[in-house]
C-alpha cells in the first residue's frame, strides 16, 4: 500500500523548498557523497563513481514510486543549487517497522540551521503522513552536529534502542515511544505492555 500524496513531493518552510529528486540531482547527490567531511562519520554512504551516485538516485526513486515518500533535494527559495537531502525511508528495528530520518548536507551549508530546518518539516510531514510507522534516527555517537539537527527536530535519545550499523555502534533518537510487533511499548526500562 502506498501512502504517496502529491502534496508529498514539494515541501515548504520559512526559508527552504524540499522537491522529490530528478535524474538532474545526479551530480549534486555525487557531489556531496563523495566529500570525505560529509560522510566522515558514516563512510560506508560515500561514493566514488559518478555510478555509484545514479544507483543511489534510482534507488531513492524506487522507493518514492513504491511509497510516495522518500529521500527531498534541499534548496533556498532563490536558489536553483541543491544544499543536500533530507527524509525518510522504512527500515526495521528491533523486529519493528520504523521510518529512518535522514540528512546531509553539502560542507557550504552547514552551520546555517537549514538541517534542522529540512528535519524539523519532514519530522512534522511524517508524523502526518504515516503515522503507522515511528520515527527514528540513528546516529553515530561522535556526530554531535546531527544529533543537535535530531533533537531541532523534535526527537529524543532512546539508548536502550542503540543498535550496530554499518559503520559500528548507532545511537537512535526516536520521535515518540516505539511499540514492538506484539503491542509492547519498548521503555527506557525495556518492553512493557501498554
Amino acid at each position: 500500500m502506498s501512502d504517496w500524496s502529491p502534496a508529498a513531493e514539494e515541501l515548504q518552510t520559512a526559508r527552504l523548498s524540499l522537491r522529490r529528486p530528478t535524474q538532474g540531482d545526479v551530480e549534486a547527490i555525487f557531489g556531496i557523497h563523495r566529500d570525505p567531511r560529509t560522510c566522515a562519520h558514516n563512510p560506508s554512504d560515500a561514493l566514488a563513481r559518478l555510478e555509484d551516485a545514479q544507483e543511489l538516485y534510482r534507488r531513492w526513486d524506487n522507493q518514492w514510486r513504491q511509497y510516495g515518500y522518500g529521500y527531498w533535494v534541499i534548496l533556498c527559495h532563490d536558489s536553483d543549487q541543491q544544499l543536500g537531502f533530507c527524509g525518510i525511508k522504512p527500515m526495521e528495528l528491533h523486529d519493528m517497522e520504523v521510518l529512518n530520518l535522514f540528512y546531509r548536507f553539502a560542507t557550504s551549508a552547514w552551520g546555517q540551521g537549514f538541517a534542522g530546518e529540512a528535519a524539523t518539516k519532514v519530522t512534522a510531514w511524517a508524523s502526518l503522513h504515516v503515522p503507522a510507522r515511528p520515527l527514528i534516527a540513528r546516529i553515530r555517537p561522535a556526530n554531535i552536529a546531527s544529533q543537535r539537527v535530531a533533537i531541532r527536530a523534535g526527537l529524543t535519545r532512546a539508548e536502550h534502542l542503540d543498535v550496530i550499523g554499518s559503520d559500528g555502534l548507532d545511537w537512535i533518537y526516536t520521535a515518540r515511544p516505539l511499540a514492538s510487533s506484539t503491542g509492547e511499548v519498548i521503555s527506557d526500562q525495556g518492553p512493557f505492555v501498554g
